[in-house]
């Protein structure tokens, strides 16, 4: 089967999550992924529990369809041997803070050094340069420094349940431009270096929210407004069995037609103040108060409106419209594991050519191919600045 990545090598020195994730991506699109992980404990996320048998379900989740290479770089041996691959690599994504990789040897100019075609990125916080730069910083403290907390929340922030800011702030930001990066790289044989912040993709995210800010008027913003809470047709409402629907009348033309049905054409004009808006919102909030959320559910579904019912993940996953984004992977001691796959392909899902590795699974295999001979490989797995695979990460 072919896909679209295929012959490209990435080096990924990424750990945790987003890097991971933005890496997976690209070994589910085809890319040949080499994965490395120091020899002693390997990507802290294979230590995350819930466990899978011995594997971290966690970690599975995010480093399908790569290989692991354990190996020192703080070796200078290591620093050696990750050089000599990089020769030979497409892409280089690295997610440490700015300046760790300069300093052990491996930085853009080093890399790029050897390799001019290799497109190096570096994944961080908060840029590479900068005052940010060296800050400590996760992905609450990105969505909250970007103003996505408030965004999200208004004045009273909560703890989101999806880290935004890892994954779309930075893992797909990151996909994109290295995507765009190999386009360039085929038409020009060079390649370049990439500053991906987390930080910043974030805040990229808010477009909507940002375009009234940056460009205010003398009139109410009133698609913010309305996308907040503010419109009774665009709105969450609580059921009869106490769960939630999402009403999407946003548009006039739907905003007529959900009077209509509802039997409520006094509320037509519910755009027209606040007063009238928040009357809106009461009786709509009794209306769907009498019947449980299937029940309205059905009732709009028989009526063209956009209206869906709140789910849980639970159910969300077990619902039909998703069943081709779910993917089995066989993995050597988890068994069968279910992930989520790509949202787009051409044609039907392919399956995971490759489960997640073991730490240094694929060492030797890697180092074979580089040219390296069994007796080299043998002296620096002695010298422990390799490592082969063992449970949990464990070498």
């Amino acid at each position: 089967m072919h896909r679209p990545l295929e012959g490209v090598r990435v080096l990924d020195l990424t750990q945790l999550l987003p890097g991971p994730y933005c890496t997976m991506v690209l070994g589910d699109l085809g890319a040949d992924v080499v994965k490395v992980e120091p020899p002693s404990g390997g990507d802290p996320m294979r230590r995350v529990p819930p466990w899978v048998g011995e594997e971290s379900a966690a970690f599975l989740a995010v480093n399908r369809n790569k290989r692991s290479l354990a190996v020192n770089l703080k070796r200078p041996e290591g620093r050696d041997l990750l050089l000599r691959l990089a020769e030979g690599a497409d892409v280089w994504v690295e997610g440490f803070r700015p300046g760790v990789m300069a300093r052990l040897g491996l930085g853009p100019e080093d890399v790029r050094a050897r390799n001019p075609r290799c497109i190096y990125v570096s994944l961080s916080g908060y840029g590479q340069s900068g005052p940010y730069r060296t800050r400590p910083g996760h992905d609450i403290n990105f969505a909250a420094l970007s103003g996505m907390l408030h965004a999200l929340y208004g004045p009273s922030p909560r703890l989101p349940a999806v880290q935004l800011a890892d994954m779309a702030g930075g893992a797909l930001w990151a996909a994109v431009a290295i995507l765009a990066a190999l386009v360039r790289q085929r038409t020009t044989g060079q390649g370049c270096t990439l500053d991906l912040s987390m930080a910043h993709g974030t805040l990229a995210l808010l477009a909507l929210p940002a375009a009234v800010h940056l460009n205010p008027t003398a009139g109410r913003p009133f698609l913010e407004e309305a996308l907040t809470g503010g419109w009774p047709g665009y709105h969450l409402y609580r059921t009869k069995d106490g769960r939630f629907l999402s009403l999407g009348c946003l548009e006039p033309p739907f905003w007529a037609d959900l009077c209509r049905a509802l039997d409520r054409e006094d509320l037509l004009q519910a755009s027209e103040d606040d007063g009238a808006r928040r009357k809106a919102r009461e009786a709509l909030e009794a209306l769907f108060a009498t019947r449980t959320r299937d029940e309205w559910v059905q009732f709009f579904r028989e009526r063209d409106l956009p209206c869906e019912p709140v789910l849980t993940l639970e159910e969300a996953l077990a619902h039909p419209l998703f069943a081709s984004l779910l993917l089995a992977v066989d993995h050597p001691t988890a068994g069968r594991v279910y992930q989520l796959g790509l949202p787009f392909w051409e044609g039907a899902e392919p399956p995971a050519h490759r489960p997640p590795p073991r730490l240094g699974e694929h060492t030797r295999e890697v180092l074979l191919e580089a040219g390296y001979g069994e007796g080299e490989i043998a002296d620096l797995l002695a010298q422990r600045i390799l490592g082969e695979p063992g449970p949990r990460g464990d070498l």
